[in-house]
């Protein structure tokens, strides 16, 4: 699925379709880099097949790490990305609320400029358990709706690790569009 960026809007909205349900999330117009990177990646397909690799019930759900994908890379999620970080974007209005989308990143001591993962993210569970990151990580967009997809997720049983005993994927990120507007895909031959 392929969409045209040009189209979206300033604070765009996506639907995170997971195998437990659909997370509809608004990205900030606060934070540009970090939504225009979400949606570069959303419109290349990147996220779709990653696993939802660390949960921790009373706290977040993280995903975004194209390793998941792989089995065999299953020592490593957690560490993947495309290659690259993003600066931080730190705004103290925008903090960790329940639902909101926050950048993953490495620690303090190998990261000092906090830069951000260029693609894993976690979406927050519980703010009283996630309010000591404000100000740490950036926080780029927030749920809509789909809290309950959140607990959901957040409920499944985990390993030591905090990894899901069962996988749990993004099936893909789309962009909920305007009334009248199309995807690339739907739309390829110009005609409705």
């Amino acid at each position: 699925m392929s969409f045209d960026t040009k189209s979206l809007s300033a604070e765009p909205v996506f639907d995170i379709v997971t195998d437990m349900g659909t997370i509809r999330v608004k990205l900030y117009k606060e934070t540009p880099k970090h939504r225009d990177n979400f949606v570069k990646l959303a419109s290349e397909g990147f996220y779709n097949g990653v696993l939802f690799h660390r949960v921790i019930d009373g706290f977040m759900i993280q995903t975004g790490d194209p390793l998941t994908k792989d089995p065999s890379e299953a020592d490593y999620y957690g560490t993947g990305g495309p290659g690259y970080t993003i600066p931080a974007e730190f705004n103290p209005a925008l903090v960790h609320k329940k639902g909101a989308l926050a950048a993953a990143r490495r620690g303090d001591a190998a990261n000092p400029k906090k830069e951000s993962s260029g693609s894993q993210f976690y979406i927050v569970q519980d703010e009283a358990n996630c309010r000591q990151l404000d100000g740490e990580y950036t926080v780029f967009g927030e749920t809509i709706n789909g809290i309950d997809v959140i607990d959901k997720i957040a409920s499944v049983a985990t390993d030591r690790r905090d990894r899901p005993e069962r996988d749990i994927h993004i099936k893909y990120i789309r962009p909920v569009l305007p009334e009248g507007t199309e995807t690339e895909s739907e739309n390829t031959d110009g005609k409705k």
